[in-house]
């Protein structure tokens, strides 16, 4: 009987990996390589990779019996989240967060916070206490984009040991080795060595990307007279969102809108009535413009002369 080797290839961000490899790929240490390259950026003590930022939040939020105070305008997938980790919603008319940090929930002793659309140099030193829990997503429409992943990132030993147990079936976990012990019912929500890899060798450029975001951020605020600081989503209001996006789209720009206001959606409200007048105005003028690194200062000025024939 021959040997049949099949060698494939797949592309995510610029970064190839061969999976004819595959096996060295999943039981390497490049995650824990890439949850310290995390802590030590940020300037937290410990951080616990996870498959998707959204998980982070049904894991932090898992059976807490509360009600949130949450953004209208905000992705379903975090009002998902919460509800299905046992929570209720309350909406809530703030339409400022989008692209920053915010706090998803305070509880008495400690904070949540979602950056999932942020992620800065020493930021958890910055904005939380030792024992808060902040959130970071790799999607890769996100800042460090990967093939999809997220990261749990705190100083409280206790709960990052719990979070590093849940993530992989609940598992014991002791002096950074698993034992065979299942502490409780966790879940199949571990990074794996794919993802890690991707984010890492994104990571190499990172500082740099930020700094043309950054420097797009600044064009945009000048010839468009906006005072927008988030590198992740540049927002304007127009007076037809969906027109202008489909005028934007004749000249082969792609715009975007973010977001719908959730509350008006019955699977949300159950009825109640929540009191959102800014969300539900800016959900038909909101649009978000084209952030990327690559685009040259022809691209650039190119988009804001659409803009400016289109407003």
């Amino acid at each position: 009987m021959g040997l049949f080797l099949m060698v494939q290839l797949f592309k995510v961000n610029n970064h190839t990996i061969d999976t004819s490899n595959f096996n060295n790929l999943l039981h390497d240490n490049i995650v824990e390589i890439f949850e310290k390259t995390i802590a030590e950026y940020v300037g937290a003590k410990y951080a616990c990779s996870i498959n998707s930022a959204t998980n982070a939040i049904f894991l932090s939020m898992l059976n807490k019996n509360v009600t949130v105070n949450l953004p209208s305008m905000i992705p379903p997938v975090v009002a998902n989240a919460i509800i299905t980790s046992g929570n209720k919603i309350n909406f809530i008319d703030d339409i400022d967060w989008v692209g920053h940090s915010y706090i998803l929930h305070e509880f008495d002793d400690y904070k949540i916070v979602d950056s999932a659309q942020k992620l800065e140099k020493n930021q958890f030193e910055k904005e939380c206490n030792p024992e808060d829990l902040m959130f970071f997503s790799f999607y890769p429409t996100k800042p460090l984009g990967g093939s999809d992943g997220g990261m749990i990132v705190t100083d409280d030993y206790e709960k990052y040991r719990w979070f590093k147990s849940a993530v992989l079936n609940g598992m014991s976990y002791a002096n950074n080795n698993w034992d065979r012990k299942i502490s409780f019912p966790g879940y199949k929500m571990y990074m794996n060595s794919i993802q890690a890899k991707i984010c890492l060798n994104n990571f190499k450029t990172f500082e740099e990307k930020m700094l043309s975001l950054h420097k797009l951020v600044d064009i945009y605020n000048r010839e468009l007279g906006y005072d927008n600081s988030s590198s992740h989503l540049y927002r304007i209001e127009v007076t037809d969102n969906l027109k202008f996006i489909n005028n934007m789209k004749k000249d082969k720009i792609v715009c975007g809108v973010h977001y719908s206001a959730l509350h008006l959606n019955t699977i949300y409200n159950n009825g109640d009535k929540f009191v959102c007048p800014k969300s539900e105005k800016l959900q038909s003028r909101t649009v978000s413009l084209p952030m990327n690194e690559d685009l040259s200062n022809n691209d650039i000025l190119y988009v804001i002369e659409k803009i400016k024939e289109n407003l």
